[in-house]
């Protein structure tokens, strides 16, 4: 069967000229601002890195009570186990960072406008997902950071009224964070919330490529002017591509130059060392919680942080069925102030964390 036949064998059966005419029509703007649009695709490269070192790291880890000693075989025993471990974790990290400029960016391009409010959406869901995958990641290893730093991470769950507590147990697998906790998180990791992460990042990137990519309001031209634009197949793609290499780059420096360290056994007895705080992309809904508990009376201040985030996330949610107006509108400005004084608490509230931690 010659190269032609074979093609053409496959074609029939699964369309690939089909996808290919696709490819080659669709166009992605240019503008000032397009460096933004490569943020999408530089989450998605971070992701497949997960999973590629998960698979990898799933060969050797055993959750539960032998979880800590499967971790130190794999750091110091395995062949170049301790690069898979501190590619994994430097990826996880940069993966939550990626989709939080992603989102801003989209936020202050209002992408989130007509017809694309489901892709908002569910790329909010997907942040969400993201942000418990690195939560329940962290404690894999069982040593001493992770121990205590969950149990400070599970205080938040525990501030919400009359259910927190049971939430928290329910997470816990009891009232502490025991080898029946990491029993729990590695399958909530490893089969929970892949089997929803994945279907709805394809529902994700589908939406992309049926609405394309936004212009942002600065950038929109004048109606019968021609706007500016470049296919996606091969010109952007090509370019997304070297920023996948860029983003290999810099993972290996880190994952090679900065290792991702190994502590202790956690041990329940041994009193917490200073400093313990929940990971970079937690901090700010844990300092809420620790700011307001401080000016307010006793739990009435938790509960009144943990509203105050509640509160905060639903507007940033329900954004595209305010900001319906005109760009020049009440409503567009009032959006874009929003999403500044987001950014200016986010990162208020996330230095003053780590400002403060003793």
């Amino acid at each position: 069967m010659t190269e032609k036949t074979a093609y053409t064998w496959i074609d029939e059966r699964l369309g690939l000229s089909e996808l290919a005419a696709f490819a080659r029509h669709k166009t992605v703007p240019v503008h000032s601002q397009s460096f933004w649009y490569y943020w999408g695709g530089i989450s998605l490269f971070l992701f497949l890195v997960q999973c590629f070192t998960g698979v990898l790291l799933l060969v050797y880890y055993r959750p539960g009570a032998e979880a800590y000693e499967s971790v130190r075989q794999i750091t110091f025993v395995m062949h170049f186990g301790w690069l898979i471990r501190s590619a994994h974790a430097w990826a996880a990290n940069l993966f939550i960072f990626a989709i939080l400029v992603h989102m801003f960016s989209a936020f202050f391009m209002k992408a989130y406008r007509k017809p694309r409010e489901f892709g908002w959406l569910s790329g909010m869901v997907l942040l969400g997902i993201a942000s418990v995958f690195g939560f329940s990641g962290y404690l894999l290893p069982m040593d001493e950071l992770s121990y205590f730093a969950t149990k400070v991470g599970l205080q938040i769950p525990m501030a919400i009224p009359y259910v927190g507590e049971a939430i928290a147990n329910m997470l816990r697998g009891g009232p502490e964070v025991s080898e029946f906790t990491v029993q729990r998180f590695f399958a909530l990791h490893v089969v929970v919330l892949p089997a929803i992460f994945l279907p709805l990042l394809a529902f994700h990137l589908w939406l992309v490529q049926r609405h394309g990519n936004a212009s942002p309001p600065s950038e929109e031209v004048k109606p019968g002017a021609e706007r500016k634009s470049i296919p996606f197949m091969p010109n952007f793609i090509r370019k997304d591509l070297a920023m996948w290499l860029i983003s290999l780059n810099i993972l290996a420096l880190l994952a090679s130059v900065f290792p991702w360290a190994l502590g202790r056994q956690a041990d329940a007895l041994v009193p917490a060392p200073a400093g313990i705080h929940p990971e970079w992309y937690f901090m700010s809904p844990f300092e809420m919680l620790k700011l307001l508990g401080n000016v307010l009376p006793g739990e009435f201040g938790e509960i009144a942080g943990l509203l105050l985030f509640t509160v905060g996330i639903g507007l940033w949610v329900l954004i595209p069925f305010y900001d319906i107006g005109k760009t020049s509108g009440q409503r567009a400005r009032a959006a874009h102030y929003f999403g500044l004084l987001a950014v200016f608490a986010l990162l208020a509230t996330t230095v003053i964390g780590y400002w403060t931690i003793r």
